[in-house]
C-alpha cells in the first residue's frame, strides 16, 4: 500500500517531505508533483530502483529519463556544458523545461540513452519537489506518470495512488499540476556551433530559448 502525504503546495510540511525521501533513499518509486505534471521518482544510483521506474512506465532503456537537480550548480556532474549551452539553461531555468545533454561518465550507463550517451536534465520551478530534492541531497531520476498504453499524464494524487498503489512506495499530494507536459530541447548540437532543436513544445515558453 502507498504512503499519502499531503502538503501544502508552498509551505511543505518538512516531516512528511522527510519521509518521503527515506523511502526514496531505501529504493521506493515516489509519485511527485512538478511545474508540468505528475512523475515518478526514484534513487539515481539504485539499479532495481531504476528498473522499477522503467517497468512501471512499461518503456525501455531507449526512453530518456530525466535527472531531477535543485539548481544548474548540480548539472556539472552529470552533463558536459559549455558557455553558450550554460547561458541558455540559466535563461530558463528554473522552469517547465527538459534540457537533452551530452553525459559525463558520472552518469549510470543505465541510465543515459545508450546510443546517443545523452540525458534528459531539468531544474523544475515546484517548491515541493525542491525542497524534497533538498532533503534527498541529490538529482532524483524521473519520468512523466504517463500509465502504459496512454497519451496524457496523471493529474490527480489520489486517482494515482488509487491505480498504482501496490507499485509505488509513495504519492505525495500538493494538489493538481499542470497537465501539460515540459518543453523538450536538444541543446547537443550547440557544442558544434548548430541552433538548439526544438524536441516537444509543451508548457515552457519558447522566449527565453530564442526559439
Amino acid at each position: 500500500m502507498a504512503q499519502y502525504f499531503e502538503v501544502h503546495p508552498e509551505n511543505p510540511q518538512p516531516r512528511l517531505l522527510k519521509q518521503a525521501a527515506a523511502l526514496l533513499a531505501r529504493g521506493e518509486i515516489v509519485a511527485v508533483p512538478t511545474d508540468s505534471s505528475y512523475a515518478l521518482v526514484c534513487h539515481l544510483d539504485d539499479k532495481d530502483a531504476v528498473d522499477k521506474l522503467r517497468r512501471i512506465r512499461q518503456v525501455d532503456e531507449k526512453h530518456h529519463l530525466t535527472l531531477l537537480c535543485r539548481d544548474l550548480s548540480e548539472l556539472a556532474n552529470y552533463a558536459r556544458v559549455d558557455n553558450k549551452q550554460y547561458r541558455l539553461l540559466k535563461a530558463a531555468t528554473p522552469g517547465a523545461y527538459t534540457f537533452l545533454l551530452e553525459a559525463t561518465k558520472e552518469v549510470p550507463r543505465r541510465v543515459s540513452h545508450p546510443q546517443r550517451k545523452t540525458i534528459g536534465l531539468r531544474v523544475p520551478d515546484c517548491t515541493v519537489l525542491c525542497e524534497l530534492l533538498a532533503l534527498h541531497g541529490e538529482p532524483l531520476l524521473a519520468t512523466t506518470l504517463i500509465p502504459p498504453g496512454e497519451t496524457e499524464p496523471m493529474n490527480d494524487a489520489q486517482e494515482i495512488r488509487d491505480r498504482f498503489e501496490k507499485q509505488i512506495g509513495a504519492v505525495i499530494d500538493a494538489g493538481a499540476c499542470p497537465s501539460e507536459p515540459t518543453t523538450v530541447v536538444d541543446l547537443t548540437p550547440m557544442g558544434a556551433g548548430e541552433e538548439p532543436v526544438l524536441v516537444r513544445r509543451g508548457r515552457g515558453p519558447l522566449g527565453p530559448l530564442g526559439l
